[in-house]
């Protein structure tokens, strides 16, 4: 059974974060684009183009897991998401180090998403808390 969205959800700092994230995954996946979406000279194209999508798919799924974590009344349930929004965290943040290896100008823009992870990840542990 589902149930309704809390709403303090808006209210919270993690959740604001997590929107925050959004923005800036996706404004740095659109710069990082531009560079990557060239092939080689050899034809191949560059790996660390999907890499750009996976931060944009992995910041779009942080506020839900946060909604469902909120919403559930079972703590082994809240559990599942919190471990799920974890796991999304870390592989956010190990694809933001990994494109910042790529060729492209948009990789300057990068730390500031792992600065803005960092601060999630301080959110998330004050959050788990809360719950």
């Amino acid at each position: 059974m589902l149930y309704p969205i809390p709403s303090h959800l808006s209210d919270l700092p993690i959740y604001k974060k997590a929107l925050d994230i959004i923005i800036l995954s996706r404004s740095i996946s659109t710069y990082l684009n531009q560079d990557l979406c060239y092939l080689k000279p050899d034809g191949s194209e560059d790996a660390n183009i999907y890499f750009s999508g996976d931060i944009v798919q992995q910041s779009v799924s942080l506020a839900p897991e946060i909604a469902n974590a909120e919403r559930e009344r079972f703590t082994d349930k809240k559990h599942k998401h919190i471990d799920s929004l974890e796991r999304l965290t870390n592989m956010l943040y190990k694809n933001c180090k990994r494109l910042e290896q790529s060729n492209s100008n948009g990789k300057d823009y990068l730390p500031i998403l792992r600065s803005e992870l960092r601060k999630f990840r301080r959110l998330q542990h004050t959050w788990m808390l809360t719950l």
